[in-house]
């Protein structure tokens, strides 16, 4: 049986497949979600101030981002690639809206603080800790999502991995904004970014290997 043929048998198949791909998602995310909220309690906790921050508008500004304009998007396209005749299209426009606002947040800030202090903004105190907590955070999310994906028959395994990747690291980012003080956009838009690409680069190169059928 070649490519197209096995393709094909699959899509004849999808309305049986959809459902249990749907369901092993949502438990895989549950148990991602459970692992790594257990290890941030455990190693990480609040950030002191956590009552004050939150009345902030830039402590709230992060959970925009991260488990809304990022996560949900990623997780719905995670799912819609697990098919075996899935196309990006209009899905992966979705996942540019964490982005615009990020532009748009880092845009504010930028005409609201003087120029002096932007580096220091962007550096934050945090940078080094975030770049290593959000990819370990991600670790468990990311390993159920591509088991998750692989009981579908992703016909992108790399971009399905890398999806992956951004729902894990998003997950990942949205506990540690619990735990970091630097609420900047600036800090949000560089750090926070840069690390879900790393575990998006990670969940890209095994993905590869691990969805391939």
């Amino acid at each position: 049986m070649n490519t197209q043929n096995l393709i094909d048998a699959h899509v004849a198949d999808r309305e049986s497949i959809d459902a249990p791909i749907a369901t092993t998602i949502a438990l895989a995310m549950a148990l991602g979600f459970t692992v790594s909220a257990a290890v941030f309690v455990w190693q990480l906790g609040w950030r002191p101030d956590i009552g004050q921050a939150s009345q902030t508008v830039r402590f709230l500004f992060k959970f925009v981002v991260t488990p809304l304009a990022a996560l949900v998007p990623a997780i719905a396209l995670a799912a819609h690639l697990a098919r075996p005749d899935a196309n990006p299209g209009m899905w992966s426009w979705a996942l540019l809206i964490a982005p615009t606002l990020l532009i748009a947040g880092v845009s504010a800030e930028l005409m609201a603080l003087p120029a002096n202090v932007w580096a220091a903004k962007l550096i934050g105190t945090n940078a080094r800790i975030c770049l290593t907590v959000i990819p370990l955070l991600a670790i468990a999310p990311l390993a159920a999502l591509l088991f998750a994906l692989s009981r579908g028959a992703p016909s992108e395994p790399r971009l399905a991995g890398a999806v992956a990747g951004i729902v894990a690291g998003a997950l990942a980012a949205t506990l540690y904004a619990f735990k970091c003080t630097d609420d900047s956009p600036l800090f949000v838009a560089t750090w926070y970014t840069i690390a879900i690409g790393v575990v998006a680069l990670a969940g890209s190169l095994i993905g590869e290997r691990a969805l391939r059928w």
